[in-house]
């Protein structure tokens, strides 16, 4: 029996009822297509399993990082990552920017598909079924860093082991002989700041010791965490200690307890997460969890060279956090 033909461009044109140079203006994501027919070309295009092939001579060798924004030090880890293997492998690296985590728009894809990247890494961002297809039907692999939700299980994905750093944060504090632990949460609808603070969580309840009712959480910048921590610490039960969704957080709650006349770590231990640059030059130098980003962007980068190269047998992958002890943790005061 002989194998199915596969289908081609001029059948999808005549399917759709639109010309053959429709089809791959839609196809290379150029101007000049209604939404509706651009919908309909791509409903063609995935439902017939056109998959692009025999095009890596039209593409330039490059692997593009899309990010939410430059400016943290979180984005800055993942680049050297993705750059580092970029290069061992001979490719470039270019940069997108989106602003937002939850805004991964129709643009920005259009721009991905004039581009034409070898692959692409993305940073937090969860794709559209509508944009997955279209990059899949292009054979642009692409691969999510620790992603901000719960991606279906066809999505590539590099993670960290975000609720056992949160269980290690908090059992070193218990550790130290904390009982009072505070925690201070990051976006709600992040994934990797759920399961941290569910670590927290975790740790409290097999210690016996009853998690607090009501959570401080927020954003995870530096002036979130001097917000929350001020209104913890200026409690008249104030915690001992307190365990943060990030180093940033962590170090907003160092601006909190020393505008309040109070020492870290011998009124108030601090513990946060991430490990970036700036927790070693803290003052005093901050205990963290260690969320190993620049192999995170690593692996991220080498799997989606392997999807290209159709060598891929497990999809997702954490790698381990690990407690990195420093000055901002001692035990209690009397």
């Amino acid at each position: 029996m002989p194998a199915p033909s596969r289908p081609t461009l001029e059948a999808i044109a005549r399917e759709a009822s639109v010309s053959l140079s429709t089809v791959s203006k839609v196809l290379n994501g150029r101007p000049g297509v209604s939404a509706v027919t651009r919908r309909r070309v791509e409903d063609l295009l995935h439902d017939s399993g056109y998959a692009r092939r025999g095009v890596d001579a039209e593409r330039g060798e490059a692997v593009e990082l899309v990010l939410e924004n430059l400016a943290s030090e979180w984005s800055v880890e993942v680049i050297r990552g993705v750059e580092r293997v970029t290069r061992q492998n001979g490719l470039a690296m270019t940069l997108s920017t989106i602003g937002d985590y939850h805004a991964v728009g129709d643009e920005l894809i259009t721009g991905v598909l004039r581009r034409k990247p070898i692959a692409i890494v993305l940073q937090f961002s969860n794709l559209t079924a509508d944009h997955r297809r279209q990059l899949r039907t292009r054979n642009i692999p692409f691969v999510v860093v620790d992603p901000a939700g719960d991606p279906p299980p066809d999505v590539p994905a590099i993670g960290a082991t975000n609720w056992a750093g949160g269980v290690a944060a908090t059992r070193h504090l218990l550790s130290l002989g904390h009982r009072r632990i505070a925690a201070i949460g990051g976006p709600d609808d992040l994934m990797c700041s759920r399961a941290r603070i569910a670590g927290y969580q975790s740790a409290m309840q097999e210690a016996g010791i009853p998690v607090p009712a009501e959570r401080a959480a927020g954003g995870f910048s530096r002036a979130d965490g001097e917000r929350e921590g001020r209104r913890l610490l200026q409690h008249p039960d104030r915690p001992t200690a307190i365990v943060c969704a990030n180093d940033m957080q962590a170090l907003g709650v160092y601006d909190a307890a020393f505008s309040l006349g109070l020492d870290v770590p011998r009124d108030v231990s601090v513990v946060g997460f991430d490990d970036a640059p700036s927790a070693a030059w803290a003052r005093p130098p901050l205990t963290t969890v260690r969320q190993p980003l620049q192999e995170m962007a690593e692996e991220a980068t080498r799997l989606a060279l392997r999807l290209r190269a159709g060598d891929v047998e497990n999809p997702r992958l954490e790698l381990a956090t690990a407690l990195v002890e420093r000055a901002s943790t001692a035990a209690p005061a009397l």
